[in-house]
Parts: structure tokens; sequence; C-alpha cells
């Protein structure tokens, strides 16, 4: 693993991706903080961090898009499978150089507070779990990266589809409050979630035999408890965008309230989508 994330490093700052995102990423704190902090002199550092999370959008496929769709597309992929280190211990180190990448940033970022110290009453609790749930936020748009560049090795459809995830968990919080909340609309939903579920594991395993039968249990499922009981999906539609809204658990951050779920939420999610990437490599390597 140590190899794997050694190289990950090396290759991160010998091409231009690695300056590139600390470049953009320092810049915009630099601006956000001097618009916030500086000029409309708020007290609070939250503000800026809170402004730099949505631009996860576009920074995060500019790490994660050549992980492992370039390996893909250049057949190197199979130096990786024929070699001693574990799957795990590859993506891990990957993905931990991803996330190095992101904290020598967040390293920078958290002299900022004690340097606007020196020119107002700055709250450092509120501060630095503003830059810590930052941290853990941006791990879980990597590992959610990192995924999507193992199904395709195309850098190009890696970092669009990268951005369209991203996107869906910015808008979430909104498009639950414009979806109406009745069953038969979240029936609907779920089925289409459903259906894509299914081809993505179909993707993973290359085994229609288990996608068939992946649809037709949960589809029985589905129609079943829907006839049977229909008001059991009146806002679970609701429910389900809430569960998706990464960017809504930010928001108490922003308004000087620690929430320690949301910080086992990022975590969980960087550890569910590290995990579906190991399963959708071991599932090539043996295929």
């Amino acid at each position: 693993m140590l190899a794997v994330y050694k190289k990950e490093m090396r290759q991160a700052f010998t091409s231009i991706f690695g300056y590139i995102f600390l470049t953009f990423l320092l810049a915009l704190f630099g601006i956000y903080t001097y618009i916030y902090n500086l000029k409309l002199l708020y007290a609070s550092f939250a503000y800026a961090v809170s402004g730099v999370s949505t631009f996860f959008l576009f920074l995060v496929p500019m790490l994660t898009m050549r992980s492992l769709s370039e390996e893909k597309k250049q057949k190197t992929d199979q130096l990786v499978f024929t070699s001693p280190v574990s799957v795990t211990g590859i993506i891990l180190g990957k993905y931990l150089a991803l996330v190095t990448i992101l904290f020598l940033a967040i390293m920078i970022v958290s002299t900022y507070p004690l340097i606007l110290a020196k020119y107002g009453a700055v709250n450092m609790k509120v501060a630095y779990s503003n830059i810590g749930a930052f941290f853990l936020l941006g791990c879980a748009y990597l590992a959610i990266g990192l995924f999507l560049s193992a199904l395709t090795e195309s850098q190009i459809v890696a970092a669009i589809s990268t951005i369209i995830v991203i996107l869906f968990t910015l808008l979430a919080d909104v498009l639950k409050d414009l979806i109406p909340s009745d069953h038969s609309i979240s029936v609907m939903a779920i089925a289409v979630l459903l259906l894509a579920l299914i081809a993505l594991s179909y993707v993973m395993m290359k085994n229609l035999i288990v996608s068939v039968v992946l649809f037709v249990c949960s589809f029985g499922a589905l129609i079943g408890t829907y006839i049977a009981k229909p008001a059991l999906y009146d806002g679970f539609l609701t429910k389900l965008l809430g569960w998706f809204s990464l960017a809504s658990r930010f928001e108490d951050f922003q308004y000087g309230l620690f929430d320690a779920t949301a910080y086992v939420y990022y975590f969980s999610i960087a550890v569910l989508f590290v995990f579906l990437t190991i399963q959708a490599i071991k599932k090539r390597r043996w295929s």
C-alpha cells in the first residue's frame, strides 16, 4: 500500500493536476475569506468555508477522474491485477494519496483563523469544526469520485459522472421541497433508483442472472408492499432525498452548531464508496 501511495503522490505532483487542485482551492479560500471576513466584516470564518464547499463540484473530478480510469484505458491495470499487493492495499493507497492532497490544503487553510484573530475576535471552535467538516466532506466526495473512476476507462465520463453525482447531493435538499410527497410519486422514484442500482450491479459484476434476480425480487417487494400498504410510501421520497443531501448537513456548521452525526455520516460515505471501489476492482481482477 505504501508503494502505491508514494507512486500516486509522486504522479500527482509530477503532473499538473495536484498543483491545479491546490492552487484553485487555496485561491477560493483566499477570495471568500477576503469577501466575507475582511470586506464584509463577518466575524465567522464559517461563511468562507461554506462558500468554498460548493466548488467541490469541479475540484474533486480534477483529482479523481484519472485515478483508475486512465489505468484501465492504457491497460496498465493488468499490472495491478497481477501484482502481489492486495486490491484493498492498492485502492487504499490511491485514496489516501487523494486525501493527503486535500489535507495539505486544509493545513494551510487552518492558519487563516489564527491570522484573522490578529484583527478581531474569532470563535476558534466554530472555525475549526467547520474546517474539519469541510475536510470530511471532501473525503466523502473523493471516495465517490474514485468509485466512479473505477467503472469506466474514460476520464471524461468519470469526470462528468462525478460532477452529476456531486451536483445531485448539493441540490437534493432543494429538490425534496419541490417534489410532491404522495406515495405514487415516491414509488416511481424508488423504481427509478432500483433500476439505477441494478444497472450499477450489472456493470460491476457483469452477471445477467444476478441482475435479473435482483430486478424480480426488488420490484416484486416494491409492488407487493405498495399494493398492501400504499401509505407506507407517503413522504418516503422526501426522506430519501434528505439522506442523499451531503450539503444540508454542512449548514449547521455555518450557523455555529457542531453536529457530530455529520462527521460520522461523511466518514461512513467515504468508507462505503472505498469499499464499493475495492469490490468493483476485485470483480475485474478475477474476471
